[in-house]
């Protein structure tokens, strides 16, 4: 897999996931909110399925798949 997420786009997934998981466990929000391990994966990984189907990249450098 090429990664198709770029740095600020990587932070940004990261905070909304951390911060949707944290509500959820502190109960503010209700089980939707453990959805963020989805941005937070996305994050970790580099690559976004989304991204891959429709071709976007916000990487600086375009990786050879």
């Amino acid at each position: 897999m090429a990664k198709n997420v770029g740095g600020i786009d990587r932070i940004l997934r990261a905070a909304i996931g951390l911060t949707l998981i944290a509500l959820a466990a502190a109960g503010t929000v209700g089980w939707w909110g453990y959805l963020g391990v989805a941005p937070l994966a996305t994050a970790a990984m580099g690559w976004c399925p989304p991204y891959a189907l429709f071709g976007w990249n916000t990487c600086a450098t375009r990786n050879a798949g």
